[in-house]
């Protein structure tokens, strides 16, 4: 009789998920994250991606998102809101708790301007600063992924402060 071997399903490319309210970053991220062997997944805002996180039954090793992610309309708060449109940071918060085993990078422009806008003195998840080179991203994502797993309790050990008067949006 011969031995059968066992063949073990060889794991696809690290899957990413990018969120920005810009389509032309979301598509540009995309673009440069595709031809570096990942697979992307693209969101508009941040209640696309946590749709995404809880619906998507793929693993999802990495988040990319903007810091500042306005609602594409009006909304209220809601207590009930399941997948609520809230800033980078609070998203990345989110998504961890739902993917226990993602990781998450923050973009932005002026980020340490736009993480004290929010109330956040210091991130504890990697930055990544706008406008960057696309090496830059490729390694900042391969470096990221090789990374141990943020614990909840870093993030929320400098929570962000409550919505005020002036903070632009809320939900």
């Amino acid at each position: 009789m011969s031995e059968q071997q066992t063949i073990m399903p060889r794991p696809g490319p690290p899957t990413i998920l990018v969120v920005d309210d810009e389509p032309t970053i979301t598509m540009l991220c995309k673009i440069i994250l595709e031809q570096a062997g990942f697979s992307v997944i693209g969101a508009e805002g941040s209640s696309e991606a946590l749709k995404i996180c809880t619906q998507h039954e793929g693993p999802i090793d990495l988040m990319l998102t903007d810091l500042i992610l306005p609602p594409p309309s009006f909304s209220l708060v809601s207590e009930s809101n399941q997948f609520p449109h809230v800033h980078g940071y609070e998203l990345a918060s989110r998504a961890l708790q739902i993917r226990k085993d993602m990781r998450a990078i923050i973009m932005s422009g002026n980020i340490h301007q736009d993480l004290a806008g929010y109330g956040i003195g210091q991130a504890n998840l990697p930055l990544l600063h706008k406008p960057f080179e696309p090496q830059a991203l490729v390694a900042l994502v391969e470096q990221t992924l090789r990374a141990p797993l943020p614990s909840m309790e870093s993030l929320t050990a400098n929570p962000s402060k409550a919505a005020a008067v002036g903070d632009g949006w809320v939900d």
